[in-house]
């Protein structure tokens, strides 16, 4: 008995380890297993991700060069003058951010089928050929107003009128038309809807679209969305705050070789300074 009492009291000498240390111990390595040291962020993991920031800013000033002075600018300018600026904002931005997410869904697919240097030189090509094609039309365009407006305005009365003699049933009309006898709320949705059939229908196929696509192609399909997104609300917000005055202040011209030069500088930086 003795003897046993003299071996506890070595093991719990100041060589071994006391039991609220090892404890203590314990708790540790239970809390470092079963939690992070370090919880991260995802906006923060987001922006820290391969060529995030580079892709927004490219895509950003992209659609800023390419949306001012284009169809879909004066579709939401000519309808915020005659309807509410909020609706048509609203309707006029949910389409561009739709166009914008599945045209950056469309690039980002393309790497899967070809090989990223295909799709690098293939993004930088079509840069090259917008930015000659609105060099050339600037060369061609008048110091007037954008001619554009002109048959945005043209195209609206003409719906406007197929409405009021189809008694009411044209698409684009029809909308307006049936909720003017209802309330506000109703209104306002069909002014929405209006705004973003238009937008949309107008926005298929233009050559920002092609040029998100290809951005996405080339670079970070999550910054080429966001930079894009932004661009159109602060395009549209542009065109329903004052873009009447703005068409009438800027010229075509001026617009298309902005936009011209900035293709091109996209381009060179895609041909010789960025890596495929």
């Amino acid at each position: 008995g003795h003897q046993l009492q003299q071996q506890l009291g070595s093991l719990m000498g100041s060589d071994a380890v006391s039991p609220p240390k090892a404890l203590d111990a314990a708790a540790a390595a239970t809390v470092a297993a079963g939690y992070p040291a370090e919880m991260h962020d995802p906006v923060e993991s987001l922006l820290e991700s391969e060529g995030f920031v580079p892709a927004f800013f490219n895509s950003l000033l992209m659609i800023i060069v390419t949306e001012l002075g284009d169809k879909t600018f004066f579709i939401a300018a000519v309808l915020a003058m005659r309807h509410s600026r909020q609706a048509v904002w609203l309707g006029a931005v949910g389409a561009l951010a739709l166009m914008t997410v599945l045209s950056a869904a469309m690039g980002f697919a393309l790497p899967n089928l070809l090989p990223k240097q295909y799709t690098h030189y293939a993004a930088a090509m079509l840069f090259l050929y917008f930015g000659v094609i609105l060099l050339r039309d600037a060369k061609d365009a008048g110091d007037g107003v954008s001619d554009e407006l002109a048959e945005v305005e043209e195209e609206l009365i003409n719906k406007k009128d197929e409405g009021e003699g189809d008694g009411g049933d044209a698409e684009s009309g029809n909308a307006v038309n049936k909720s003017q006898s209802q309330g506000p709320e109703a209104i306002a949705t069909g002014i929405l809807t209006q705004a973003f059939t238009l937008t949309f229908l107008a926005e298929w196929g233009d050559r920002s679209q092609i040029a998100t696509i290809a951005l996405a192609a080339a670079k970070n399909p999550y910054g080429v969305t966001l930079g894009g997104v932004i661009g159109h609300a602060l395009c549209t917000g542009i065109a329903v705050v004052g873009g009447r005055m703005l068409a009438a202040r800027i010229s075509e011209k001026t617009v298309a070789t902005v936009g011209g030069i900035t293709f091109l500088i996209f381009a060179f930086y895609s041909f010789f300074v960025e890596e495929a």
